[in-house]
C-alpha cells in the first residue's frame, strides 16, 4: 500500500521509527541524529530524500534554540566558520546530487563509522581559535553538511577542547547549526533536491522527532552522561553496519 506522494508504507514506517531514535540521541546527547538517521533512511529512500529530509526536520526542531544562543556566542567566531561552509556545502551538494547512490550511501556509511571513531576517540582540538583554521573547519563541516547532513563532529571537536566556557561552546554550535542549515536549506533548493516528497515526509518525521527531543532531554537528567554516549556510540555503529548497501 502506498500514501499519495509518500513512500511505501514499510519504508515510510522504517523512516518515522529512524527518526524517533535520531531525535532522542540528539536528545540526550547533543549529537548523533544524522549519524543514525542518514545510513538507515539513505537505505529505505536513497540519500538524496534522507539529506534534505533531516537537514528539514532538525532544523525546524533546533529553531526555539537560537535567541538564547544568538546572545551567548561569539559571533565574530560563528561568522568565521560559517564563510568556510558557504564554500563547503554546496561542494557537498553537488556530490549528493551528480554521485551514484549506491556509491553515496558506501560514503555516507563509512563516514558515519569514520565520524564516530572521532566522536569516541575523545580527541579534541585544544588551541585557540584562529581565522584560517576557523574557515577550514567551516569548510570540511559545510562538505560532510551538504553531502549528507554530518557536519557536527569537527565543529564540535574544534571547539570543544578550546579553553572557551561550555556555555558559550554550546551557543556558537547551535547558531552555526542554524545558519549552516540555511546555507544547506538554499543550496538543496536550487538543487531541486527539495521536492514535493521531501516536504511531505518532513512534516510528518518531525513528530516522532519532535518526541524523541523531548523525551531524549528527559532521560538525560536520570542518567549519567557517559551511560547515554556509549548508547548513541552504539546506535550510530548499527546504523553504519545496516546502512551499508551489501544487498542491492
Amino acid at each position: 500500500m502506498t500514501l499519495p506522494g509518500l513512500p511505501p508504507l514499510p519504508e515510510l514506517a522504517a523512516t518515522l521509527a529512524t527518526a524517533l531514535v535520531a531525535g532522542l540521541a540528539r536528545g540526550f546527547s547533543g549529537f548523533g541524529a544524522a549519524l543514525i538517521f542518514i545510513p538507515l533512511v539513505s537505505a529505505a529512500l536513497g540519500p538524496r530524500v534522507a539529506a534534505p529530509l533531516l537537514m528539514l526536520v532538525d532544523n525546524a526542531a533546533a529553531l526555539p534554540l537560537i535567541p538564547a544562543a544568538w546572545r551567548t556566542a561569539d559571533r565574530r567566531e560563528v561568522a568565521s566558520l560559517l564563510a568556510g561552509a558557504l564554500a563547503g556545502t554546496p561542494a557537498g551538494a553537488w556530490l549528493l546530487l551528480h554521485l551514484d547512490p549506491q556509491a553515496l550511501r558506501w560514503g555516507m556509511c563509512a563516514l558515519a563509522l569514520a565520524m564516530l571513531a572521532l566522536l569516541a576517540s575523545g580527541w579534541r582540538y585544544h588551541g585557540r581559535p584562529a581565522l584560517p583554521l576557523s574557515l577550514g573547519v567551516g569548510a570540511a563541516s559545510g562538505l560532510l553538511s551538504g553531502a549528507a547532513q554530518m557536519g557536527g563532529p569537527p565543529v564540535v571537536a574544534y571547539w570543544l577542547g578550546g579553553a572557551i566556557p561550555a556555555a558559550r561552546v554550546r551557543a556558537n554550535i547551535v547558531l552555526f547549526f542554524a545558519a549552516s542549515g540555511v546555507i544547506s536549506a538554499a543550496t538543496y533548493l536550487l538543487g531541486g533536491l527539495l521536492t514535493e516528497e521531501v516536504l511531505a515526509l518532513a512534516a510528518l518525521a518531525a513528530v516522532p522527532y519532535g518526541l524523541g527531543l523531548w523525551a531524549g532531554a528527559r532521560l538525560f537528567g536520570r542518567a549519567s552522561e557517559a551511560t547515554f554516549r556509549r548508547a548513541c556510540f552504539v546506535l550510530i555503529a548499527l546504523a553504519g553496519l545496516l546502512g551499508l548497501p551489501i544487498r542491492t
